[in-house]
């Protein structure tokens, strides 16, 4: 049952719009379809995106209020729960959005991940194309002069980690007087781990993650500004 699930109803439909893609949009490169389908998939968490973002730019000084009841009640484990309770329904902090969007990527990383290790060739398409998609014949997988198949690229999986680090480094700089020595540590090291990680895998993993990072920091910037003028408004 859930091998059928995952089949035909999660990795065909994907490697069929991937076929697709890279036949009529992509000009028959597989670089720019996984670009093509990466905004096309974060178009349609675009909702869930959207709240996501407002949370985080209205409760911008959660996580200190957070540490502060972690630090003021570390002794009664009860009243401090009960404390982050009441901020979170006072935030009203919707953490089901994040996990929703971060939940359907890393789904589709997977899927990904599978259509690279199955293959690509001729007879593997030939089984999975649905009657209405048109077989491409050979596929052309490289990218920028990069093979997306390729293991061990220091460039691309280079760029998303010092991305995830810039990315970072500005969310710190908001909150620059309240730095702690873990937000250091994470700012070093979640990067650094990203960098490993996609450097070990297929570098098509490292296209789909950084075409995600530059889409949602537009989303970002759209969202704050869009938030900084209602609030502009309000107060006028």
């Amino acid at each position: 049952m859930l091998e059928i699930i995952w089949n035909d109803f999660l990795y065909k439909p994907l490697f069929n719009a991937l076929i697709w893609l890279y036949n009529n949009w992509a000009d028959q490169n597989l670089g720019w379809a996984i670009v093509y389908l990466t905004i096309g998939l974060r178009l349609f968490l675009l909702p869930f995106t959207i709240i996501g973002e407002k949370n985080k730019i209205k409760n911008i000084g959660v996580i200190d209020e957070m540490k502060r009841i972690d630090k003021e009640y570390h002794n009664d484990e009860v009243l401090k729960k009960e404390e982050l309770r009441k901020v979170i329904k006072k935030r009203k902090i919707k953490p089901w959005t994040t996990i929703v969007t971060l939940g359907v990527q890393l789904l589709v990383l997977v899927l990904l991940y599978q259509v690279f290790i199955q293959g690509i060739t001729g007879e593997r398409i030939l089984k999975v194309l649905y009657d209405g998609i048109n077989f491409p014949g050979s596929i052309n997988t490289m990218f920028f002069g990069f093979d997306l198949g390729a293991t061990h690229d220091i460039v691309w999986s280079g760029a998303v980690g010092l991305f995830l680090l810039l990315e970072i480094y500005l969310d710190y700089k908001d909150r620059k007087p309240t730095i702690s020595q873990s937000d250091l540590f994470y700012f070093i090291l979640f990067p650094l781990a990203s960098f490993l990680v996609l450097w070990w895998l297929p570098m098509v993993k490292s296209v789909f993650i950084l075409t995600s990072l530059i889409f949602s920091a537009i989303v970002h910037q759209f969202i704050k500004l869009l938030f900084k003028s209602a609030k502009a408004v309000k107060k006028a």
